[in-house]
């Protein structure tokens, strides 16, 4: 009789299956195109740095290529667990631990001692591995290279890398290679090669400002900034162009895509905080909290995020604005006079007209009116020059780029992701999933159908949703899946077994069902039927 302790219930295959001797060499191949980038951060003296650069980085994407292809080629479409909660890495063992501790200590070093990396400060010029990308910005841009340059190259690689790895996961799956596609084009086109060009155009009469086309207030919070004001100003019509845009996508655009397609039109196919937790995140996605404290923390957490967000740039804005009508179209008054305005149109229209959809949150969202109201106020009396509550706005602001910007959505949100899942940023931290999410459950056409009487209660949709989501509740149920966290990135209809789950976008009538069903004693279901 064996003595081994066999940690698995699966009677097919007990033990998780370890790497392939493929997968050992395309693994292999990865880690020594790191191990270029690792003497470059030691300041090894490369003959050729662009030529060393290009080596390394084709290296690490053939690596994950090749470890891709043997990972899921060799099996049958569709989606195996294989082991996920036994693999140390995916299940917060001491690999995932160690790789939480790694992309952490990056992200510290990345944010805020730059120098370590090799960034010349002082008119001097970069060493390590700033270094090394130089060739390749002054390439693409004409200028050396920052530790922003770093980032955002190696940042697009693993996008592309492993948003590779991810479609060959999910090729039975048309969205999932649709959607996957589209976050590499935005994060290679819109956040990484377009912003470099535009600085190309830059000359001594003429200056763009750094611009991700793709990024929307509040992500990015710092737009509306005196100096980025001055910037779009003296780009001229370009420049003013951008600023309408900004405008635009804010109180247009992103409306409207979300009243089509709910908020995964932005969240799922083009942000890049997005776009890198489901490619290099994928494998942590079922670390996600599914505990109702954890809920509960999520939405206190990410609106309180969101009030602070509308505070600051509201501070910022009127800290570099007039009272004189004479000088200024928009007066210091005025301004303060118009947010509050538009804040009461929005919860007064959403309390007359949506209150029953809101539900429960509804007390929540009055809290958090009130809460920007009297702060508006208070910066209204006790804003004095350039100080908001007797505090500098530079330094309300610096403070809210520290916590959120840097600590919240750097360090924490994606140095995290094998310890708290792939999404936390987007889960508990991001004010654009948090006004998306609003105007999804309110206003959207998006839902998420369930069919209850297939459901055989496996549980993969809970276990793979990112956001926390409790999918198999509803789809026990039969209830269409409405929630503000849904990043409708649709992983838990491609991991269904049986076709329970659809993403669909169809009228607003009907879509919050869940009163309707769970009190059927309480309605005529007759009527309920016919109505349908």
């Amino acid at each position: 009789m064996s003595n081994k302790l066999e940690h698995s219930m699966s009677l097919a295959s007990p033990d998780p299956k370890g790497l392939s001797i493929k997968q050992k060499i395309a693994s292999a191949i990865g880690l020594v195109g790191l191990f270029i980038l690792v003497l470059a951060l030691f300041n090894t003296n490369f003959p050729n740095q662009g030529a060393f650069l290009t080596i390394s980085l084709i290296l690490i994407t053939a690596g994950t290529i090749l470890f891709a292809n043997d990972a899921y080629l060799t099996k049958l479409e569709g989606i195996k667990n294989d082991g996920v909660w036994f693999k140390s890495i995916s299940s917060r063992g001491v690999l995932g631990w160690l790789t939480g501790v790694g992309l952490t200590t990056f992200y510290i070093v990345l944010y805020f001692y730059a120098e370590l990396l090799g960034l010349g400060t002082g008119g001097k010029a970069n060493t390590g591995l700033v270094a090394l990308f130089d060739p390749f910005s002054k390439l693409l841009s004409g200028n050396p290279a920052s530790q922003w340059f770093v980032y955002g190259t190696l940042y697009t690689i693993a996008i592309i890398a492993f948003g590779y790895k991810f479609i060959l996961k999910y090729r039975h799956n048309r969205y999932q290679q649709i959607r996957t596609v589209s976050v590499m084009f935005f994060q290679l086109g819109f956040a990484f090669l377009i912003p470099e060009f535009m600085a190309r155009l830059n000359s001594d009469s003429f200056k763009l400002p750094y611009y991700d086309l793709k990024n929307v207030w509040p992500l990015n919070y710092y737009n509306f900034e005196q100096y980025r004001i001055d910037e779009f100003i003296n780009a001229g019509n370009v420049g003013l162009a951008l600023l309408i845009f900004g405008i635009a996508s804010i109180f247009i655009i992103t409306p409207i895509l979300t009243y089509k397609f709910g908020k995964r039109w932005y969240c799922s196919w083009v942000c890049g905080c997005g776009g890198l937790a489901e490619t290099a995140g994928d494998s942590f996605r079922q670390l996600s909290s599914k505990k109702l404290s954890a809920w509960k923390l999520e939405r206190w957490l990410i609106h309180t995020v969101l009030v602070f967000a509308v505070v600051m740039t509201t501070a910022v804005v009127y800290t570099y604005l007039g009272y004189d009508p004479n000088k200024y179209w928009l007066t210091k008054d005025v301004f303060l006079a118009s947010v509050a305005g538009f804040l009461t149109l929005v919860f007064a229209g959403v309390m007359i007209f949506k209150r029953k959809e809101l539900g429960k949150d509804a007390r929540y969202g009055a809290i958090g009116y009130f809460a920007i109201i009297a702060l508006l106020i208070g910066i209204h009396v006790f804003g004095d020059g350039g100080k908001i509550f007797f505090i500098k706005a530079e330094t309300l602001r610096s403070s809210y780029g520290f916590a959120i910007g840097s600590i919240f959505s750097g360090v924490i949100g994606t140095g995290f992701y094998p310890i708290l899942g792939n999404r936390a940023w987007c889960r508990f931290g991001c004010p654009m999933a948090a006004i998306l999410g609003f105007q999804q459950r309110l206003f959207s056409k998006f839902r998420i159908t369930t069919n209850g009487g297939q459901c055989i209660s496996c549980g993969n949709c809970s276990t793979y949703c990112e956001m926390g989501i409790d999918v198999r509740s509803y789809a026990q149920k039969g209830e269409n899946i409405v929630r503000s966290s849904c990043v409708g990135c649709g992983i838990c209809s491609a991991v269904c077994p049986r076709g329970v789950l659809k993403l669909e976008n169809d009228k607003l009538d009907g879509r919050i069902n869940s009163n309707e069903i769970l009190l059927g004693n309480d309605v005529d279901l007759m009527n309920y039927v016919n109505k349908r």
